[in-house]
């Protein structure tokens, strides 16, 4: 035990060393102890499943953290997936796939066994192509500092997570010093046992002021409990510009299409300049891509020609069409009519996860975060987590927190333009464009309702 606790503390001076002496997005692999409780080591690639051609890298981008990305996609398309046929088609979703991919990486900091395995496979962790999963963190934390490094002066890209501890565990010193210095991190201990209610509004305080106050009351009455031990909250606050914004006087009010036969009235932006474009008829959508001013970030919209369902869009979705959509689209001029739109939108991830094969961590009997702990005996598993996102989008930009004529008429008419008229549901994409890290997700059902 003596030669335990003193490698222990070896181990915890180098990491001490390591965050004051290295800039986390600088730093190689060796420079970081990296060593959780734990690790996972990937299964050995059947050579028959090895693709026939390399793919192309983005340029200057590390090979593991373009695997992260592509991880990150498939994550965000199977949640977004469940998200779709669990909700009311009418309902607008929401939601931010890296903050919520991110946030259960530093749990996996202090998960081992079929925890971890689980872990791996459903946020995708395991199509990396590194043999364990520690080196998972090191690649999160250089796809982090790629994302929300300052875009340009208009443009904020925020990421803030925490877990929230029963005060009476006593949390393992390096699982927080690795959460700190790959995640920035740190874990707050809160009295859920005599005071879950008082615990309840703190953590929402703290949401409330990572995202500038648009997002209040994460958790509900009634969520927290004298049995609580721990609540993963994850929190993302983005605000842009667009390159080109719509002109305030070009702004009119126009149907939107809710359905065949019911329609809401919306204020319908316009502009007609070149952007990214792309018109597929096998799959029976028009893509439009919307740069934010810096162009690192920008939104794109996926609408369904006249007459198809937005679910049937939805449900042949996969990462190597959305990609090849991306890959496809050419730069043109486009007349564009999108509405104004504010969309909230919050759920519990638990079960969300639950089903997509993320069981072991939410059961009190099965959970293993033998790392977060120094009590190996504790029975600590994740008792709830909440994701709750909001969506504005205007003629400046857009605000994302993880928030009486047509002008067509009376224009010259342009006969190389295309039009993409955004009157009926769509399905939207906000993303870090050189890598296609989706930051944030969802559809747009209806404009009108502020939900």
């Amino acid at each position: 035990m003596g030669s335990l606790c003193v490698q222990s503390l070896w181990l915890l001076s180098l990491l001490s060393a390591a965050l004051a002496a290295y800039d986390i997005c600088s730093a190689k692999p060796k420079d970081l102890p990296l060593e959780p409780m734990c690790i996972y080591r990937s299964p050995e690639q059947d050579a028959a499943e090895v693709e026939p051609e390399p793919e192309k890298i983005p340029e200057n981008t590390n090979p593991r953290v373009w695997e992260l990305s592509k991880a990150n996609s498939r994550f965000a398309l199977s949640l977004y997936k469940h998200l779709a046929k669990e909700k009311a088609p009418t309902s607008n979703i929401f939601m931010s796939p890296i903050s919520i991919s991110t946030a259960f990486a530093m749990t996996k900091l202090g998960a081992c066994n079929n925890t971890l395995a689980q872990i791996m496979n459903v946020f995708e962790f395991d199509t990396i192509k590194e043999k364990t999963s520690d080196q998972v963190h090191f690649f999160f934390a250089k796809l982090n500092c790629r994302l929300y490094r300052k875009k340009d002066q208009t443009t904020d890209l925020m990421l803030a997570n925490r877990l929230f501890g029963e005060k009476s565990l006593a949390f393992n010193e390096m699982y927080q010093q690795i959460s700190e210095l790959v995640y920035g991190a740190k874990m707050m201990p809160l009295n859920f046992k005599e005071k879950p209610d008082e615990s309840r509004k703190i953590i929402n305080e703290w949401v409330a002021n990572k995202t500038e106050n648009r997002i209040q009351e994460t958790l509900p009455d009634g969520v927290l409990n004298s049995n609580t031990m721990l609540v993963l909250v994850n929190t993302i606050y983005f605000k842009g510009q667009w390159k080109n914004k719509f002109d305030k006087e070009d702004v009119f009010n126009d149907d939107f299409f809710l359905s065949d036969s019911k329609t809401c009235t919306v204020s319908m932006m316009y502009q007609e300049t070149k952007f990214r474009y792309g018109t597929f008829s096998n799959d029976k959508v028009q893509v439009l891509e919307l740069p934010y001013r810096g162009e690192d970030i920008t939104m794109v919209l996926i609408l369904p020609f006249k007459g198809t369902p937005l679910s049937e869009v939805e449900e042949s979705l996969e990462l190597k069409k959305l990609t090849g959509w991306l890959d496809a689209m050419k730069e043109t001029t486009v007349a564009v009519q999108m509405p104004r739109f504010h969309i909230e939108d919050s759920f519990s991830l638990k079960d969300k996860l639950q089903a997509l094969g993320l069981e072991d961590l939410f059961d009190s009997h099965k959970a293993r975060l033998p790392g977060m702990v120094e009590d190996e005996g504790n029975n600590l598993y994740i008792s709830e987590a909440y994701h709750k996102a909001f969506l504005e989008v205007n003629e400046e930009g857009s605000e994302a927190a993880a928030v009486t004529a047509v002008v067509a008429i009376g224009r010259s008419i342009n006969l190389n333009r295309e039009r993409f008229i955004a009157n009926r549901p769509f399905l939207l994409l906000i993303r870090e464009a050189t890598i296609n890290t989706v930051v944030f997700m969802g559809h747009v059902a209806d404009p009108c309702s502020k939900s």
